[in-house]
């Protein structure tokens, strides 16, 4: 079977930095946010040659093991075969390792990138489920994919996600600190089981965020409420425990944005946050953008 042709002029792909949870919807809801990375990538002669920019520019590998790579690899081997090369170039705005999904951005932009270098193409439903695959969850990169507010779930092997409304009066607002979190460290702190009642009060939370989120913001409070996996994740980020209380008992409905350590506020631009965090107004994004070169 002869393998994938592929284009020779590069191709740009923008992609949004995420909140995955919202509070009650763990692993299943996401946010697009309005900061970007962007990554253009052509077929190279030989080899893989990387050059980052900006956030994670002095720690992220510059070989196959960077993740837009292995993303791009993922796909070409999907499609058929791999190229001769590959040279990428990334610019980073969305931070590492705080909650924001930077690792779902860098894996959609390398599937979407090996996709439009690959003739022959590669159907959304698939690019979903592959990044899915590769993140471990689809929350992020269904957000990241779609843009917006999306809803995302698995179904016996395959993953499928859909696009919910936003009132225009959601004011987001990402409150970013210094340090980082790992995603695989906060999961290892929550329980295999949960209380039935929590679980009831969450799915009821869940239910209204959606409503909250797309006509009633006045909602949002009681509808960010949690108690799966924000309660058991408290002692390894005390701060953003304590920011995300200190906001909502100001009125503020807050939460840990995905793994944490960032918090989601739902406005509280205005709110000094204290030494060590950046207050990041960001409005509700699009989803990610193949842009010509």
């Amino acid at each position: 079977m002869a393998g994938p042709s592929f284009r020779a002029a590069p191709v740009r792909v923008r992609v949004p930095a995420t909140a995955a949870n919202l509070g009650p919807g763990f692993d299943a809801f996401g946010l697009a946010l309005g900061l970007y990375d962007d990554v253009v990538a052509r077929i190279g002669e030989s080899g893989v040659h990387v050059d980052v920019a900006g956030e994670g520019a002095d720690d992220v590998p510059r070989d196959r093991r960077n993740l837009v790579v292995k993303a791009m690899r993922a796909c070409f081997d999907l499609l058929g075969g791999q190229p001769r090369g590959l040279e990428v170039v990334c610019a980073n705005r969305i931070p590492h390792g705080r909650g924001l999904g930077s690792s779902a951005a860098a894996i959609v932009a390398g599937v979407l990138a090996a996709r439009e270098l690959t003739l022959g193409g590669l159907a959304d439903a698939d690019v979903l489920g592959l990044c899915a695959e590769i993140e471990g969850h689809p929350d992020n990169v269904a957000a990241c994919l779609l843009g917006g507010f999306t809803l995302a779930w698995r179904s016996g092997g395959s993953v499928a996600a859909v696009r919910l409304p936003v009132h225009p009066s959601v004011a987001p607002v990402a409150f970013v600190p210094g340090s980082r979190s790992s995603t695989a460290k906060a999961r290892r702190l929550l329980p295999d089981v949960v209380p039935h009642a929590d679980a009831a009060v969450n799915a009821g939370r869940a239910a209204l965020l959606v409503e909250a989120l797309g006509r009633r913001p006045d909602l949002l409070m009681s509808a960010t409420e949690d108690l799966l996996h924000q309660p058991y994740r408290a002692e390894a980020m005390p701060r953003s425990a304590a920011l995300m209380a200190s906001l909502r008992s100001a009125g503020v409905a807050a939460v840990v944005s995905g793994a944490g350590p960032a918090v989601l506020a739902f406005g509280g631009a205005d709110v000094n946050p204290g030494r060590g965090w950046t207050a990041m107004p960001l409005p509700v994004a699009d989803g990610a953008e193949v842009v010509a070169v």
